[in-house]
């Protein structure tokens, strides 16, 4: 189960689909969990207090082990920015848990800007967003660490693949 972690425009999803592709081509049962998606249905009633993002995460752990109790590889895209966060999720999910920090730094973030999410916030007219008004804490013991700024897309799914094989969760050949 890989639990991914970064900034907005850290390149999350953008892995998690390569990784769901290179599974998927590999045999392996494999869905993701992607922050955005889920954020519009199954969690479309919160916003974005602490407690609206906590309830978020709590959420997405109890889903991603549901699947994983079925002998899915969970691959869950999401900011989950506070350490408190990806521990409740760590507490849910249990063994085989690979914590995923997605590293790049908040200037490429920024500069990337897909949705336009940054410039908004930074012009006031978007709250509570992580990585301007509300905090990002880096993990400080991830299992993986990869920075989308400093290596392509398929070296970091292949370190990630590399930690799925290490921990014996999947067939990743």
């Amino acid at each position: 189960m890989i639990w991914m972690t970064g900034l907005p425009g850290a390149g999350k999803s953008t892995i998690a689909k390569a990784l769901h592709e290179a599974l998927k081509a590999r045999g392996v049962r494999t869905i993701i969990l992607d922050g955005d998606t889920l954020r519009g249905g199954l969690c479309s009633d919160l916003g974005f207090s602490a407690a609206d993002r906590n309830e978020n995460i709590r959420r997405f752990a109890h889903v991603a082990a549901l699947f994983r109790q079925e002998s899915y590889v969970v691959i869950v895209a999401t900011i989950s920015p506070l350490q408190a966060h990806r521990d409740l999720a760590r507490g849910i999910v249990g063994e085989g848990f690979v914590e995923t920090f997605i590293a790049t730094p908040l200037d490429i973030c920024r500069e990337r800007d897909p949705k336009g999410m940054y410039a908004k916030a930074m012009q006031g007219k978007l709250a509570q967003f992580t990585g301007v008004s509300d905090t990002y804490e880096q993990p400080g013991a991830a299992d993986v660490t990869v920075d989308t700024s400093q290596e392509e897309v398929a070296a970091s799914v292949e370190r990630i693949a590399g930690q799925l094989r290490r921990q014996r969760r999947t067939a990743v050949a």
